[in-house]
């Protein structure tokens, strides 16, 4: 499937997420958020990266908020506040978490990642 396939299921998300694969240790798939969009995520239990494949926004994680556009690389651990905003190009963001999403949110009671 390619990259515009994969958003355009995202897109018809309620969430705005697609998983896109799932194994043992790690999950991963697309989030994309449209311009002008509320990000409405909660902490995940699980640690996450965020690549920026398209876009332009801000993101505020500890305390700070920064720019992000196509190819920056986020952390974030398990756990931690974190949220994108002022969108002002659709956000097409590869998210990698680790474990699977879920996975330790149902064993330690975390909030719902999406």
């Amino acid at each position: 499937m390619t990259l515009d396939a994969t958003v355009a299921k995202a897109r018809s998300t309620p969430s705005g997420y697609l998983e896109t694969f799932r194994s043992r240790t790690m999950s991963g798939g697309l989030y994309v958020l449209a311009a002008g969009a509320t990000d409405r995520q909660s902490p995940h239990g699980e640690d996450e990266v965020y690549l920026v494949l398209r876009g332009k926004g801000r993101f505020a994680h500890r305390s700070r908020s920064v720019t992000v556009a196509e190819g920056d690389v986020l952390e974030v651990p398990a756990g931690e506040e974190h949220r994108f905003h002022t969108i002002e190009e659709e956000l097409v963001l590869f998210v990698c978490f680790s474990p699977p999403e879920g996975s330790a949110r149902a064993e330690h009671g975390a909030a719902s990642p999406t």
